[in-house]
């Protein structure tokens, strides 16, 4: 069973995954949170907006995952693994794993990054979509992710991976206050 917890940023996507793992760690089911090694924002594990957090383990494949006997995966920042990384999500869906994966939809251009359209092709059983409020305007329908630089929203002369260092600032946006380059 794959379910996808999908939106931009702030939109509560990272407390949908934690609420659904939360209780694994009083079962004697066998599971595991993966985040991308790649993801330096948060120090250890994942944290909500609201302080929440929950241990990760920070990887830059989900190989491992294919060894073991965990009845359920977790997968924060998905849209940070490479594309490859869903042919090992298959292997584990066919295996019985159940994998609920979170991160955001579209890249800064507005586009479904490559790895969540193809774990949308996997046919999902669940996909939650996420809202947030917008930066600008503050209406509660943001869809969009806008990264800037110096105080302007980035074209495509920027790498497809932007770094999360605060190189580059990120905000939830609207699809009125979402500027396309």
């Amino acid at each position: 069973m794959l379910t996808l917890l999908l939106g931009p940023m702030k939109s509560g996507k990272s407390m949908d995954l934690i609420s659904y793992f939360a209780p694994f760690k009083y079962s004697l089911q066998p599971y595991a949170v993966f985040q991308n090694a790649k993801h330096v924002r948060d120090q250890e594990g994942i944290w909500t907006r609201n302080g929440i957090i929950l241990e990760a383990k920070r990887v830059l494949t989900l190989a491992e995952a294919l060894n073991q006997n965990y009845t359920a995966i977790g997968i924060e920042e998905t849209h940070m693994f490479p594309e490859s990384e869903v042919d090992i999500i298959a292997q584990l869906l066919k295996q019985g794993t159940k994998v609920i994966a979170s991160g955001l939809d579209t890249d800064p251009w507005g586009e479904l990054f490559g790895v969540i359209k193809r774990l949308l092709e996997l046919g999902p059983k669940e996909v939650r979509y996420k809202r947030a409020v917008c930066d600008d305007c503050r209406c509660p329908d943001a869809i969009y992710t806008q990264v800037s630089h110096h105080g302007e929203p980035v074209g495509r002369d920027v790498p497809q991976s932007i770094p999360d260092d605060g190189t580059y600032t990120y905000k939830a946006v609207c699809r009125d206050c979402f500027v396309r380059k």
